[in-house]
Formats: C-alpha cells, structure tokens, sequence
C-alpha cells in the first residue's frame, strides 16, 4: 500500500489541525494504521493507532483527549484530529501500515512496513 499524509502546517498553541492519510494499492481494510511522530533530535514515537482487529484505538499518554484518529474505509484515509496543540507536538508526522504487526508491536515502529512520507506540523507557543 502507498500512503500519501497531508494536512500539516503552522498554528498557534491551543490550535487545531487534521491530518489525513490516503492509501492506494491494495485492500484498505486489511492493513493496520497508525500515526507516528518525529521532532528534532528526537526518535520517532508513537502517537495513536488502530488495534489489529480495528475495534479499538490507543494514543500516547500526551495526546490522550486532545488527539482523535479515525479511518473512512470508502475513501481508503486515516484521519488525525488534533485539538489544543502544544508547542511540544512540533514534529514532522508519518502515517503508517503493516499487515503483520502483532498486538503488543503496534506501537513500535519497526513493526511498520509501510511509510507515508511525513507532514510537518509545527505550532507556535
């Protein structure tokens, strides 16, 4: 599957963005998605994602009530609302798919075959 992010950009703290994640090639639905994030200096993190089944979705502590991801599985994209940005999630953003990764990998980003090619989202404090 090819993945194509978008929707990043400069806004001020307390600020809102949503990025989305378009997928092309093969069946959609049968690929788990998740964001990553990577600032400066810093290694790529994990920020939400879907569970292998689809049914659930988890978050790292630090976006948890302000960071919504969903998928719209008739337009093959995974979305990434996020609300109350902070100057510390200024990082470039990566969608991600796999087919294989297991459970307890999702939120390790090696267990991700395939990469978007990351949208910068930088937000002034």
């Amino acid at each position: 599957v090819q993945l194509q992010a978008s929707g990043g950009g400069l806004v001020e703290a307390g600020g809102s963005l949503r990025l989305s994640c378009a997928a092309s090639g093969r069946t959609f639905t049968n690929w788990v998605m998740g964001w990553f994030r990577q600032a400066p200096g810093k290694e790529r993190e994990y920020v939400a994602g879907f569970s292998r089944t689809g049914g659930y979705t988890y978050y790292e502590d630090s976006v948890k009530g302000r960071f919504t991801i969903s998928r719209d599985n008739s337009k093959n994209t995974v979305y990434l609302q996020m609300n109350g940005l902070k100057p510390e999630d200024t990082a470039v953003y990566y969608c991600a798919a796999s087919q294989t990764v297991i459970q307890s990998a999702l939120r390790t980003s090696r267990a991700y075959a395939n990469w978007g090619q990351g949208t910068l989202v930088t937000v002034s404090s």
